[in-house]
């Protein structure tokens, strides 16, 4: 009997600003993705803990928590890490992008130099190359 590929279809996105929130989760949910929001980083640490999901779209500057203390105590608690973690944010500085390395993430996209296809594409490539290894 062959044995059924489970795929991996469950997005988080703690993103703030609710417009880019907003694309990103409707061009996901049209690339067959189950899709689950948060505003801030409280929320989304709740979400983090309670909800099964395979990649984390992660805003590094929330309201509450910021991004890279979200992403300290998913290190903190490996039973946090359910899946893949992408910063997702504007801030193009080496030291954040480096400090965001450090604490584990999968993959960094600069908001202002992608569209929305693109997110679904590095999604998409994110979860391929993961099933590679």
């Amino acid at each position: 009997m062959e044995e059924k590929k489970v795929l991996r279809n469950n997005i988080l996105i703690i993103e703030d600003e609710h417009d880019i929130c907003e694309v990103y989760s409707e061009v996901l949910s049209m690339a067959g993705y189950k899709v689950q929001e948060a505003a801030d980083g409280e929320t989304g640490m709740q979400k983090i803990r309670d909800e099964n999901w395979d990649v984390l779209l992660l805003d590094i500057m929330l309201p509450g928590k910021d991004g890279l203390k979200i992403l300290k105590e998913i290190r903190a608690n490996p039973e946090l890490r359910k899946g893949l973690v992408v910063a997702l944010t504007n801030l193009n500085s080496e030291s954040i992008i480096k400090e965001a390395f450090d604490q584990g993430v999968d993959g960094y996209l600069i908001k202002s130099e992608i569209t929305p296809d693109n997110v679904v594409e590095e999604v998409n490539k994110i979860l391929a190359d993961k099933e590679g290894k």
